[in-house]
């Protein structure tokens, strides 16, 4: 069975973007040091290796419109599956251009449906700071892979900035490099 998944790199304060975050500047000021620890984009060895293996089979995307936005929507290509986008307006006009990237309008509960369906056996990669913690308050979040960077950025987006309550995690998986610590959690219900 499938499971939405997390993928977001994050300071130790809590930041997934620095300052400036735009149009232009996806990411804000140093954004690249939060991914540094991709190193040259290729397959690691050891644990790290699983890890890259899970970013890269998903079944589906479901990311948020300010984060698919800001980077045109990866050219319509991410993964080679499918984009699910919860948003309550309409997508802008080059989306026609992309026909693996849907805009889903009646909520994120809807979106996580169909990207689970569209997902099949494999899991829904979840990417985007507000999106996921709406997917979080409606309950349709499995698990959160957050790579901890040993990093301080003091301002810029955070990732948990407005929960409707508290939620508790379960460790999954720790993994410890001098570059990040990659925990993996899984939400209680």
């Amino acid at each position: 069975m499938s499971a939405s998944v997390l993928f977001m790199s994050m300071s130790l304060d809590g930041y997934i973007a620095g300052p400036n975050d735009e149009v232009g500047n996806p990411g804000g000021d140093d954004f690249m040091r939060l991914h540094e620890w991709y190193g040259d984009f290729s397959r690691p060895t050891g644990p790290l290796g699983q890890l890259w293996d899970e970013w890269n089979a998903p079944g589906a995307i479901l990311a948020g419109r300010r984060t698919v936005e800001q980077i045109d929507h990866w050219g319509g290509d991410n993964h080679g599956v499918e984009i699910f986008v919860p948003s309550h307006r309409p997508p802008g006009p080059t989306v026609a251009n992309y026909p693996l990237v849907k805009y889903v309008s009646d909520g994120i509960e809807s979106a996580m449906a169909q990207a689970k369906a569209a997902a099949g056996d494999r899991d829904v990669l979840m990417l985007g700071a507000y999106t996921a913690q709406r997917a979080l308050a409606a309950g349709v979040l499995d698990e959160l892979q957050i790579h901890q960077i040993p990093v301080l950025f003091g301002s810029g987006r955070r990732m948990f900035d407005v929960l409707p309550s508290r939620i508790e995690l379960e460790i999954v998986r720790v993994i410890d490099t001098q570059e990040a610590t990659h925990i993996r959690y899984r939400v209680r219900r």
